[in-house]
């Protein structure tokens, strides 16, 4: 049972983790588009500069969780970095049927859910990740 637990753990943390990461490097590599969407959404200015800062703390993050490194606070900040998304887009998911042009428009934030109770999940999951880097070091580190 340890192994099916842990190699689910596996892949959620990976695939929770490549999520965001794709999200972070767009930052880096579409900065003034990130600029804008806070100013839109938070009507508050960053800067050019400022996505690119936080997209590479974000990939920082992204790392640790796919490595399983710093667990507990690791996957909190993954979920924090998600929920935020989660508040900015949340009355679009109270309408997910809308239909403009003859198409569903707010369907696909739908899945955003899901990514964050993923991340709910792998928190309070945490200590049966048995493949992580954390769990790696403890065993090493455990006297014979």
């Amino acid at each position: 049972m340890a192994t099916k637990e842990s190699l689910g753990l596996l892949f959620l943390r990976l695939g929770l983790a490549w999520f965001l990461f794709v999200w972070a490097v767009n930052k880096i590599l579409a900065p003034v588009q990130y600029q804008k969407l806070w100013g839109y959404f938070h009507g508050i200015e960053i800067g050019e500069i400022m996505p690119i800062v936080m997209g590479w703390a974000q990939i920082a993050i992204c790392l640790a969780i796919a490595l399983g490194l710093w667990r507990g606070v690791s996957y909190a900040l993954g979920f924090v970095m998600h929920a935020v998304t989660v508040a900015v887009i949340f009355p679009k998911l109270m309408a997910p049927f809308v239909i403009e042009k003859g198409f569903p428009v707010n369907r696909n934030q739908a899945v955003a859910l899901a990514i964050l109770a993923g991340f709910a999940a792998l928190w309070l999951l945490r200590h049966n990740d048995h493949w992580s880097f954390d769990a790696w070091r403890a065993r090493r580190n455990r006297p014979s």
